[in-house]
């Protein structure tokens, strides 16, 4: 990226929801970083000195240091000069905090069932619980052009990374995704449109190949 170097380095994995969320925050907000890609099946000592607790991606290190674990936040009160993340009104603060955090918990731990769990009773629910999370996040959109209103904030820059999961979800689940969520498949575009957004996801076909590796390693046998 180009800019000056702030001592920024990104402790990174390419198709990490989180990790974007982060690549597309210093995007927007013009910041220089150093991206570190890791390999999470042989954790180096780098992530695990960072992250002693989880030893999970993302961290974010400010001159070598790592800052905070709650990276968006973070970057607003380091860089008060770049433009903010989140929004100032309190109200409209929390409101994206809670669709942030939504979307990860609730989509990220349905889509991990999902490709974690064989047919059955265990897995029907997962199908169950992720129709019903899109189509809530479908309801919050309504006729807004971005989940934070009419133009592009702190809510879309969290949830969008989990937009290129959802076709993945969907055949997994054997629903379809143009039918439970089209409005929401239609934000998802508007937000790929944006430079910051384009240049930090990737294909949903290409991470459907991930989740077919991730189920194929690691999901019940």
């Amino acid at each position: 990226m180009a800019g000056e170097n702030n001592g920024l380095q990104l402790l990174d994995f390419w198709v990490s929801p989180f990790a974007q969320w982060c690549r597309i925050a210093l995007a927007e907000k013009g910041l220089a970083y150093e991206s570190l890609p890791q390999d999470l099946s042989n954790k180096g000592d780098l992530l695990l000195r960072a992250n002693p607790i989880h030893k999970k991606i993302p961290v974010l290190l400010h001159d070598g240091r790592p800052p905070s674990l709650i990276i968006l936040h973070y970057l607003d009160e380091a860089f008060p000069a770049t433009p903010p993340l989140l929004p100032s009104d309190p109200a409209a603060r929390a409101h994206a905090r809670f669709w942030a955090d939504y979307a990860e918990k609730k989509v990220f731990d349905c889509g991990t069932r999902l490709w974690k769990l064989n047919k059955g009773t265990a897995q029907a629910q997962a199908r169950t619980e992720m129709v019903e999370a899109l189509r809530t996040l479908e309801d919050e959109l309504g006729d807004k052009a971005y989940l934070a209103g009419e133009a592009f904030g702190f809510v879309d820059l969290a949830v969008v990374p989990f937009a290129t999961w959802f076709l993945g979800y969907g055949r997994l689940a054997e629903f379809s995704v143009e039918e439970v969520c089209p409005r929401l498949l239609a934000w998802a575009k508007r937000c790929g449109e944006r430079d910051s957004v384009a240049k930090n996801l990737y294909l949903p076909e290409k991470v459907f190949e991930f989740i077919g590796y991730l189920k194929d390693k690691y999901g019940d046998k």
